[in-house]
């Protein structure tokens, strides 16, 4: 007996968005990415197409990071060296490097933005994946930051974050003069995201030069409420709606590295087996999750969970 397979038909698509660019894009990278584009929910193949695979932007932070001493011991490199650590994680499998400029932080030494930029300038000369770069997360001292990054990497199509309603103007207006592409964060609030989105776009920015990031929680601290906001994002994507049509990023390894689980020592908590398993097991479930939600580009930490994740991408592109 044949049975009839039910498709959904939709009106429209995921925008797509270029991370990079090469020499003959007016740009030094290696390599460059189309993420987003999609005409049906992830990885429904079947359903529409789905031309572009998500990719993994690997973590490089501009001084020692406060993180978790398990996770540290797992990157086989000086960090605080972010040459080193950008060609460490690039040896890895990453596909583009994303690199937080904590030491601007006033609280971190308050690296200046002509140093921050000397710093960005260093990992593109050193590593050829496109690059995203976020400041340190204090508005004021991220405005000055990321101006001076946006012109001093002008013409590499970076992806520059983050910009919020509360401040958003000056990095999108360097992001335009520069030729650079824009993330907008909206905190778990789906009508947040749309408003934002429109305000970047008054500004003249493209909408293919807007990446969202909806934030995200990891397993078991809010992972189903984050799924939800992603879902409807993509669902008003494909039923026309222009400004929810943006791809989007994760800042998994931020949120995965957070909680317990990943980083509690096996000796404390020895029913739930080994940390060294655990916690790269964590990130790598946290961004399994978000890939089915709808997320283009992952930003993580442990090469173990790089490793696995890939793997899990290039079965799901599968058709």
């Amino acid at each position: 007996m044949a049975v009839q397979i039910l498709k959904e038909r939709y009106s429209s698509q995921v925008g797509a968005v270029k991370l990079g660019a090469t020499a003959e894009e007016g740009g030094t990278r290696g390599v460059s990415y189309m993420v987003g584009g999609e005409g049906a929910l992830p990885f429904q193949h079947y359903e529409g197409e789905i031309p572009n695979r998500p990719i993994v932007a690997m973590e490089v932070c501009s001084m020692d990071p406060n993180w978790n001493e398990n996770l540290k011991k797992a990157l086989d490199v000086d960090l605080s060296d972010p040459v080193a650590w950008a060609k460490y994680n690039k040896e890895c499998g990453a596909d583009a490097i994303y690199l937080k400029l904590d030491s601007a932080d006033p609280d971190n030494g308050g690296d200046s933005p002509e140093k921050c930029a000397e710093i960005v300038k260093a990992v593109l000369d050193a590593v050829d994946l496109p690059m995203i770069v976020a400041g340190c997360g204090n508005a004021e001292v991220d405005e000055e930051v990321l101006m001076k990054v946006a012109e001093v990497a002008k013409g590499e199509n970076l992806l520059i974050g983050e910009a919020d309603t509360e401040h958003y103007k000056t990095l999108v207006a360097a992001c335009v003069g520069n030729g650079h592409s824009v993330i907008a964060k909206s905190p778990l609030d789906i009508n947040i995201c749309k408003q934002l989105n429109i305000l970047i776009t008054e500004m003249n920015m493209p909408a293919d030069k807007i990446v969202i990031d909806p934030l995200v929680s990891s397993v078991g601290y809010g992972i189903e409420y984050a799924y939800s906001i992603m879902e409807r994002g993509r669902m008003g994507a494909l039923q026309g709606d222009k400004m929810l049509s943006m791809p989007i990023i994760a800042a998994v390894g931020f949120e995965s590295w957070r909680q317990k689980e990943a980083w509690g020592a096996t000796e404390d908590f020895p029913n739930w087996g080994e940390q060294a398993d655990r916690g790269p097991a964590w990130e790598a479930t946290t961004a399994a999750a978000c890939l089915q939600a709808g997320t283009d580009i992952l930003l993580m930490r442990h090469p173990v969970a790089v490793k696995a994740v890939k793997k899990h991408i290039d079965a799901l592109m599968a058709k």
